[in-house]
């Protein structure tokens, strides 16, 4: 039943740009039907409608806004097997991988749900007038998050539903009260096209103006730059290359209202093996470690790239190990063939450097097809050419051997932001190498200990961000209910008299959230 059509005020737009097809990379075959490209006409059309839907959305209270959440997930649990089915054929995950992804993109928009339904979340504070306080008085001052307005949201190519159009920053935005309008990835447009229309039909559903979700198609940039330059869209959210989001971050810098970009970009999520805990576990850090830089044939943002060992002996196990389950690794189709070139071009760029050796590599592969590799670098030499250090979107991970302490800190004081930052210690390590702890708290956004980083739980206390470029905001996270707060601004109001104010900051509390009255957090009334 897929139309190959953007959505837009709730029905198909026939869209007059090119055509463009869905691909299986497993099997190399164009997938039926064609998708035309959304006029810029059907992107002004879906910003205007926004910005209308805002004005109602923005003020809908949270219960109202949770059950369109709730909403949303039913429509997708509905879709069951046939939402699948597509994901698989346009992206070559397998089946147990995309139900778990479709059961957490459920998952958090019922967290989002729960979030915004108890209210909490838009911290109101008041400061009660002081008539009396001298030399001046102080007038009444209440303050809570309200929404920006329109978002504009990049589905991803690695998570064709989690991080796409029914994902974390869709979740997050129109729970924080803002329309969104989702340019889909092209990678996966009838899985796209699915779940569009599940957030449609559940605006329809729960008597919302259509304008407050779009979904647009383009197999190029077109739509997305006119998108981030449109003057009713208010923030970007976005998932994916480094310089992708360079290019839309410099287009909301020049407009002439500059918006908030939060870009989910590049990371090399460095490993670090230390003393006693290699001494202790080498061949079972090195099964892990294989799991994880390969999970998903590499493309995830957490894959960790850089495994940082000391020179000698102590890391032959390890190594050993891992060099092993790397050659014996079976060749896998990546999301595209696109990704499966620029990791191709990727790897060979680090193997024909000089000081890199390769310690491994699997099965010989073609098409969209690759398989893992092990590489190895000394550290003085990733010291001299940082670009070693960058991310490489696929199965292969970079061996940094360095020779001294002093050397691994200051290899971990040259790092660039990353989302994660793992340590397999043991307790004596982390007292010993306490100060590595400290740098890698400037590095990263979540700091692991004898864990691995793919895999990110969704939850109230995750963080799923960091320092540039990493993402384009170190303050943010784009996993977990924190997300929320990317979204929204915080609104002032002074001596308001109690009707005019928002229910959230009347002082009989009729929503029983927690604010901060006078300094101190109560759900009591004023």
């Amino acid at each position: 039943m897929l139309r190959g059509q953007s959505i837009v005020n709730g029905r198909a737009a026939a869209g007059t740009g090119a055509v463009f097809f869905g691909f299986d990379p497993a099997a190399g075959a164009r997938l039926e039907p064609g998708f035309h490209s959304a006029a810029l006409a059907d992107v002004d059309e879906a910003a205007r409608l926004a910005e209308e839907a805002f004005e109602s959305y923005g003020r809908l209270g949270g219960r109202e806004r949770a059950r369109f959440l709730r909403r949303i997930g039913e429509g997708i649990e509905r879709l069951g097997a046939e939402l699948i089915e597509r994901a698989m054929g346009e992206t070559a995950l397998p089946e147990a991988r995309l139900k778990g992804e479709c059961t957490r993109t459920v998952n958090q928009l019922r967290l989002f749900a729960q979030v915004v339904e108890e209210g909490s979340w838009v911290t109101a504070r008041i400061d009660r007038a002081l008539p009396e306080r001298t030399p001046l008085p102080r007038p009444d001052i209440r303050s809570m998050l309200r929404p920006l307005g329109p978002v504009a949201v990049f589905g991803a190519s690695n998570f064709p539903l989690a991080f796409s159009v029914a994902g974390g920053d869709t979740a997050s935005a129109l729970a924080a009260g803002n329309p969104v309008i989702v340019k889909a990835h092209p990678a996966h447009p009838g899985t796209s096209e699915l779940v569009g229309w599940a957030i449609a039909e559940s605006a329809s559903e729960c008597g919302l103006p259509a304008g407050v979700f779009a979904l647009l198609f383009d197999a190029g940039t077109e739509v997305g730059t006119a998108l981030v330059e449109h003057p009713r869209v208010k923030a970007v959210g976005f998932t994916g290359s480094l310089g992708a989001g360079r290019a839309l971050m410099q287009r909301a810098a020049a407009r002439p209202e500059p918006i908030p970009c939060f870009m989910e970009m590049s990371s090399t999520n460095p490993l670090f093996v230390l003393p006693q805990a290699l001494a202790a576990r080498a061949e079972q850090i090195a099964r892990g470690l294989f799991g994880s830089f390969t999970l998903g044939v590499g493309q995830f943002c957490t894959k960790p790239g850089l495994i940082f060992l000391p020179d000698g002996d102590a890391a032959g196990v390890l190594l050993n190990t891992l060099a092993a389950l790397v050659r014996q690794g079976a060749a896998a189709a990546m999301l595209t063939a696109g990704i499966c070139r620029n990791y191709a071009a990727g790897l060979a760029a680090r193997e024909h450097h000089a000081g890199v050796e390769v310690l491994a590599e699997g099965a010989a592969a073609d098409g969209a097809w690759t398989a893992p590799a092990l590489l190895q670098v000394d550290g003085e030499e990733l010291l001299r050419a940082p670009e070693l250090a960058r991310e490489v979107f696929g199965p292969a991970a970079m061996v940094v051997r360095y020779g001294s302490r002093d050397e691994l800190m200051t290899l971990a004081r040259a790092l660039e932001g990353q989302l994660t930052a793992t340590l397999h210690a043991t307790e004596a390590d982390l007292a010993e190498f306490a100060e590595l702890v400290a740098v890698l708290e400037h590095k990263a956004g979540r700091l692991i200990v004898n864990g691995f980083p793919t895999g990110v739980e969704v939850g109230h206390a995750m963080v799923h961000g960091g320092p540039y470029p990493a993402t384009s905001d170190s303050r943010t996270t784009s996993v977990g209910t924190l997300a929320i707060l990317r979204f929204a601004r915080p609104v002032c109001y002074q001596d308001f008299p109690q009707a005019a104010l928002p229910e959230e900051l009347r002082d009989g509390n009729p929503l029983g959230i927690w604010r901060m009255v006078d300094g101190a957090q109560t759900r009591e009334p004023v």
